[in-house]
Parts: C-alpha cells; structure tokens; sequence
C-alpha cells in the first residue's frame, strides 16, 4: 500500500507554491488576499506533515485568521481598486515579470540541483514549551514585540490614509 504522506505533502506544496504566485499575480487586492490564505492554509499542512502540529495550528489562527482579517479590513477600508495600466506599461511590468521569474527558477534549480532530497517528509519535534521559551527567549523577544509595533502601526497608518481620502 502507498504512504499517503508524501503524496499529500508534495500536493499541499504545490497548492503553496501556485497560490502563492496567485498573489502576486492577482489584479484584484481582495482575490489576492484569498490566494494568500490558501498559501497559509497549504503551508499548514506542511508544517503539520513535518512533525509541527503546533506551528501548523498558529499558521491557521495567527495567520489565515487574525493577520488575514486584518488585511481585508484595511484593503476594504482603503476601498482599494483593480489595479490597471496603459499598454505600454502593461509590456514593461511583464517583461519585469519574465526576467525575475526567470532569475527565480534558476536559483530554485540551483538550490534542487545542490540538495539532497529526502525520500518523504522529515520529522521534526517542537512542543509549544520549546517554541514559547525560544520566541519569548531574550534573542527574539524584542524581535517579536518589534513586529507587534509594526503591525500597530501598519494598522494606525492605513487608517489615517482612509480619514484622509474621505475628508479630502
């Protein structure tokens, strides 16, 4: 009988891994934003596929849940539209696009080229009493409190920006 692990791990990758160009891809900042939470959501049961139901379990509260929700309120609150361009801008970004897609898959072909792929999915073991002493370590905790801040502030500034636009 088949593993089904590496099966699934491989297929939650790939969902990362088209999703994720969905994002970037996107003109629609809303359709963007849900492409970035099937990203999250698929990069969870990788990391639930490791061995790290912990960081899996924060990838889908944390992330696809309070970050994403933050995100479409500020896009919403922006009232954010379809971003358009003229024709020959169009052929500028894509031919930007192309080249840096380009560079991308040449790295990521060195980087598969160098590395020694292991059969299936590898274990690894993190309990939350590990995590939580090493992200409320002295080395990160300052790290972590730093992030808080900016989001506070991403969150004050977009909300500036939207009183702006309607006073104006």
């Amino acid at each position: 009988m088949i593993d089904p692990g590496p099966i699934l791990f491989y297929a939650a990758a790939a969902i990362a891994l088209v999703s994720a160009l969905a994002v970037v891809s996107q003109r629609n900042p809303i359709g963007s934003a849900f492409a970035l939470v099937v990203t999250l959501c698929s990069l969870s049961i990788v990391y639930g596929l490791l061995g790290s139901p912990f960081i899996a379990v924060l990838q889908i509260v944390v992330y696809a849940g309070a970050i994403m929700v933050l995100f479409l309120f500020v896009l919403m609150l922006l009232n954010v539209k379809r971003e358009d361009h003229e024709r020959g801008q169009r052929r500028g970004l894509a031919l930007v696009a192309g080249g840096l897609a380009l560079v991308f898959l040449l790295q990521v072909g060195a980087v598969l080229a160098s590395a020694r792929l292991p059969k299936g999915p590898a274990q690894y073991e993190a309990s939350t009493r590990e995590m939580a002493g090493l992200l409320f370590s002295r080395e990160y905790l300052y790290v972590f409190e730093a992030t808080s801040i900016l989001i506070l502030a991403a969150l004050v500034g977009a909300i500036v920006l939207a009183r702006k636009e309607r006073e104006g």
